[in-house]
């Protein structure tokens, strides 16, 4: 199984780069992280892709692309179903191959139905990503997303998402002028991303093509844990923004910011360090239970096990201020050698499992 000690490998790499980072860490005291994107065997993850209509086939072309594309790596790296993704595409039909993943329209009937569809099967510490396809407008309280109709602001679709307030909840707004409706969006323990840092961002962004770039086949995962963080998608599709206009000798039209403290105050550089980035580092796309994983009963409490206890690495790191050096150091050694030991734990249980299914 290649994938399967490729995955051991990295895990065993990103180990080192814990370690590695627990040195530099700092933060600001606040320790409400604690209670939100908590991974267990018994919740589940679902996406809803939300990609309004265009104009000129160029865009069609572009937005049909983004949205299928990430339907498909959802579903075949992060462990998502038919049952797990919904799509909402323009007008609910296109002509060939891909109108299989599509839903229905992505019109206000279509975003309430299915929203109220996804409020029936949620159960609490489920996690919602929603991801915003196309063209935003306005400005403040009047920004809007365009869906096919009377377009939606930002107020309107906040009412919507109340209902989830027992799930843990990511949005990736990658439309032009969407930070107005993604302020509207922010809330305690909710991940927003938005693709420019004001309204006045109008033209069409890239950040949505460099933000799956970082999914597909985990580009963005920068600590090897074979995980990606919303945090680690962001600064990787920020990053190869930025050089994309530096390339064209451009100056940049978009500017991603990130909120997650519940401020809507977006930060264009989050860390950990900084007051927005210590909840989005820990808010992962991939879902524990992967059925394409071909991972054990044993093996799969064994992972959850081992990712509670790299969430708790992060948590501790994100806190260092709240220590005494020696205490801090103390607590770090402590998990560290836990995450260890988890690991050769898992590691048995999966290897044992290779030599058996030869």
């Amino acid at each position: 199984m290649k994938t399967m000690s490729l995955f051991l490998k990295n895990f065993a790499v990103g180990l080192g780069v814990l370690l590695a980072n627990a040195a530099s860490a700092q933060g600001d005291g606040d320790s409400s992280e604690n209670d939100f994107f908590l991974d267990r065997e018994d919740s589940t993850k679902y996406a809803v892709i939300l990609a309004g209509p265009t104009v000129g086939d160029e865009n069609k072309s572009q937005f049909r692309q983004w949205a299928f594309s990430l339907h498909d790596i959802l579903a075949r790296d992060y462990g998502y179903s038919s049952s797990t993704i919904s799509l909402l595409y323009d007008r609910g039909e296109v002509e060939g191959v891909g109108s299989q993943r599509i839903d229905a329209a992505c019109d206000l009937e279509g975003i309430q139905q299915e929203l109220a569809l996804l409020q029936s099967v949620v159960q609490p510490g489920d996690q919602i990503t929603i991801y915003l396809i196309g063209h935003g407008s306005g400005a403040e309280e009047e920004s809007k997303f365009n869906i096919v109709g009377p377009d939606i602001t930002g107020g309107q679709f906040a009412g919507m998402l109340d209902i989830f307030d027992q799930q843990d909840m990511i949005i990736v707004n990658t439309t032009s002028a969407s930070y107005g409706f993604s302020a509207s969006l922010s809330n305690e323990g909710r991940v927003v991303v938005s693709s420019t840092r004001s309204s006045s961002e109008k033209f069409d962004p890239i950040f949505s093509n460099y933000f799956i770039e970082a999914l597909d086949n985990r580009n963005g995962d920068r600590d090897k844990n074979n995980r990606v963080s919303i945090l680690e998608a962001f600064n990787y599709a920020k990053s190869n923004v930025e050089d994309y206009y530096e390339e064209q000798g451009r100056l940049a039209s978009e500017h991603a910011g990130l909120d997650d403290n519940g401020d809507a105050l977006f930060s264009l550089n989050p860390t950990v360090a900084e007051i927005d980035g210590r909840l989005a580092e820990i808010a992962y796309i991939d879902n524990l239970v992967d059925d394409t994983s071909g991972l054990s009963a044993e093996a799969i409490q064994l992972k959850s096990r081992l990712q509670d206890l790299e969430r708790s690495v992060f948590i501790l790191r994100g806190r260092k201020v709240e220590f005494l050096e020696q205490d801090y150091w103390q607590q770090m050694e402590e998990l560290l050698v836990d995450l260890a030991r988890a690991t050769a734990q898992f590691n048995e249980v999966v290897n044992q499992g290779e030599s058996s299914g030869q």
